[in-house]
């Protein structure tokens, strides 16, 4: 069933206290294009800058999740981005006055009700949905955080905390469809711990938190003399009470797994980062932004590889990413100097495995040498290089008018001859890459024996000289 994007009907505002700032700030929600995504525009600053809500925008995930792009900001996104998930809308210009959304009650309620104020409208174009075709891990061990991504045709979460701490113990919740979002989750608070509260406070953040936008648990000794001396610490007006339940004030809880909900509610909201809605089961324990952060990326670069692979092999095959019709859209080389005849995997940015078949039929072997036929080293140096003209291709966004040059070789290395009838198998990794020089390493194996190695540097330069004005 063919599913579309959508964006809202009209434009919607809605103000409040910065989290951590403090500061008054508005967000105004707009209609977007098909195909736009979701973007915050800092319309307090000349220009109005925009920052895409895509993971390589963010730039501090210590409180929060920060985007960035330059020396312009906006802090803790995550649950205005849960409730533009929530309600799956795929378009929308976030104008916001100031470097920090409101924090409202510490859950995504408040900008699911405005956005609904303003009505979901379909558009023509259908989603771009990244379907999880392989199980995609984040762990962390030292923090005992666990995040998979496992193939579904649907979406689903499930998410389990435990914070070692009696007035939280161990929680657990799932959403088995985006549509409970709004009546299940959204109202979920952030929680802290009383701990983390008193050293935010002491680093000059939290300047708007308060009792009425986070539950605040406490984890150390308290005694009733210390509860008015907390109170002044955090500029609180209330009088300061701690319940039988280990919560500071009478604090009702919402759902009795209310933290876990929210933990939930804030990897909803990061995902969003991915840049297009997923089909996949998302299984996390103990997540948190940074976890959360370090996820969207692994995902968001599944979603470049296959929107590469859609742009250039036009045809699926079983174990190929692109074949020989592809290689000749991406590379410029021509016969008799195209030396790669597919790719069998690719990861962008990292890895990436190319075949070549080698024939007697190559052109070189009539000269190299006669009665005993060898391929050239610098041959198979070459070819492990056009390979890692493919690995470039988000480096660069497109190769048309460009050409990588080779600028170093270095370590090379011919374990053993390559001849007619030998399958060769290249595998080449990204090793750095900076402005327009982009360092590879490169391995060839036929058979499972390594035949050649090399280290290699590859200037980027246009393929066509800059012409001299007089």
């Amino acid at each position: 069933m063919l599913v579309h994007q959508c964006t809202i009907k009209e434009p919607v505002s809605y103000s409040g206290t910065g989290l951590h700032t403090g500061a008054q700030c508005t967000l105004t929600f707009k209609p977007a294009p098909e195909n736009y995504g979701i973007r915050f525009v800092r319309v307090d600053l000349g220009g109005n800058p925009e920052i895409p809500a895509i993971v390589d925008y963010v730039v501090d995930v210590s409180r929060g999740t920060t985007l960035g792009h330059g020396d312009i900001k906006v802090y803790t996104v995550e649950h205005v981005l849960a409730a533009v998930a929530g309600l799956q809308i795929d378009n929308l210009v976030i104008e916001i006055d100031g470097i920090e959304p409101p924090v409202g009650d510490g859950s995504a309620m408040p900008f699911v009700e405005v956005l609904q104020r303003a009505g979901i409208e379909k558009q023509e174009a259908p989603k771009d949905y990244l379907i999880i075709d392989r199980t995609i891990q984040y762990s962390n061990p030292e923090k005992e955080v666990d995040i998979v991504a496992l193939p579904l045709d649907d979406f689903r979460m499930t998410v389990m905390v435990d914070y070692k701490n009696p007035a939280l113990g161990s929680q657990h919740t799932g959403m088995f469809s985006l549509d409970e979002f709004v009546s299940e989750f959204a109202s979920s608070r952030t929680f802290c711990f009383l701990t983390e509260v008193e050293a935010l406070h002491d680093a000059g953040l939290i300047k708007g938190g308060s009792l009425d936008n986070a539950v605040v648990i406490v984890d150390r000794e308290v005694e009733e003399n210390d509860l008015t001396a907390i109170g002044e610490k955090l500029n609180l007006d209330e009088s300061m009470r701690l319940n039988d339940h280990g919560f500071l004030n009478d604090i009702t809880l919402r759902y009795k797994n209310e933290p876990s909900r929210h933990k939930l509610l804030d990897l909803l909201g990061d995902l969003v980062l991915v840049g297009v809605p997923l089909k996949a089961q998302i299984l996390a324990a103990r997540p948190g932004h940074a976890s959360n952060v370090e996820f969207a990326k692994m995902i968001r670069k599944l979603y470049l590889e296959k929107r590469l692979v859609k742009k250039f092999q036009h045809e699926r095959k079983e174990g190929l990413v692109f074949d020989i019709n592809a290689i000749s859209e991406i590379l410029p080389h021509r016969y008799p100097f195209l030396l790669v005849d597919k790719i069998v995997s690719l990861e962008i940015d990292k890895k990436i495995v190319g075949i070549k078949n080698v024939t007697m039929n190559e052109q070189f072997f009539q000269g190299h040498f006669p009665g005993r036929p060898v391929m050239p080293g610098v041959l198979i140096i070459e070819a492990m290089a056009q390979c890692g003209g493919i690995l470039m291709l988000n480096t660069l966004g497109t190769t048309e008018g460009k050409l990588a040059l080779f600028s170093t070789i270095d370590k090379a290395k011919f374990r053993r001859p390559v001849v007619p009838g030998d399958q060769m198998v290249m595998e080449i990794e990204m090793v750095n890459k900076r402005r327009n020089l982009i360092q590879l390493r490169g391995k060839s194996y036929v058979d499972g024996d390594l035949v050649a190695e090399a280290e290699m540097m590859a200037a980027v330069v246009d393929k066509e000289p800059a012409k001299k004005t007089s």
